[in-house]
């Protein structure tokens, strides 16, 4: 459904220029999940903007049902195609009430029998008409993260592109998002890019996984191969190891 090939991505400010992404390829299929990680810095939410337009694709091609994707990405594309950032202090405009976060791009795209499409978002993410009229200072992180993933939706795309998702919730708030996300998925038949540096997350959302660092592909693993810690490279190994945290034997 989603096929990238040899992409990069190249920042440039005056004489500086920043190789963030380095000849990644991958390919998703329809209803798959497929994880992103890596260290902070490692390009993997790059690729992310780079896929829906908002990092500019300085080589390769990324292409979407088999045909490239047009640059800028139209309407149509963003009608397929939707984002869920990090950050969901940051994602929602402070003076927008939920309903105003949730009518915008239902206006955009032109939809109509928005008041029907506004209640169903709300209820499928577990919010309810209760929160409709609230501003986003009146949210939990984990609410306003529940308007983020109901904004996304809302336009019945096919795909999400998870950008960490739950790293700025509490542990408590994280399982409940992800739980929602997986169940959303497969009340849809969702395909998902989730990018994440917590392999435990990548384990339980995603199929199959990318592991990057410093800009470029390591290896791609499946999920099996992942919980049986069967990684074919040491950085990958590092990453696994780090993942188990801190042990009394390890401080010995």
């Amino acid at each position: 459904m989603l096929d990238v090939k040899d992409l990069e991505v190249i920042f440039t400010r005056g004489v500086e220029r920043v190789h963030a992404v380095r000849g990644i390829s991958f390919r998703v299929e329809k209803g798959e999940s497929y994880g992103i990680v890596g260290e902070s810095g490692s390009g993997k939410s790059t690729v992310l903007r780079a896929i829906c337009g908002l990092a500019p694709t300085s080589g390769g091609e990324i292409a979407f049902d088999g045909n490239p994707l047009p640059a800028p990405r139209d309407a149509a594309f963003y009608r397929r195609v939707q984002m869920v950032f990090q950050d969901p202090y940051a994602s929602l405009h402070p003076r927008h009430t939920v309903d105003s976060v949730l009518s915008e791009p239902l206006a955009i795209q032109g939809f109509d029998d928005r008041e029907n499409r506004i209640e169903r978002a709300l209820e499928e993410v577990g919010l309810g008409q209760g929160f409709r009229f609230r501003y986003p200072h009146q949210l939990s992180g984990g609410q306003r993260q529940r308007v983020a993933v109901a904004r996304a939706l809302i336009l019945e795309p096919e795909i999400l592109l998870l950008d960490e998702p739950t790293s700025a919730l509490d542990a408590s708030i994280q399982a409940e998002v992800l739980n929602l996300l997986d169940r959303l998925r497969a009340e849809r038949g969702l395909t998902y890019i989730l990018v994440s540096h917590d392999l435990a997350v990548v384990s339980h959302m995603c199929e199959r996984l990318l592991v990057m660092q410093h800009g470029q592909a390591v290896e791609e693993l499946a999920r099996n191969a992942l919980r049986a810690r069967a990684a074919q490279t040491d950085y990958t190994r590092r990453l696994l190891q780090a993942s188990v945290g801190y042990s009394r034997k390890d401080a010995a």
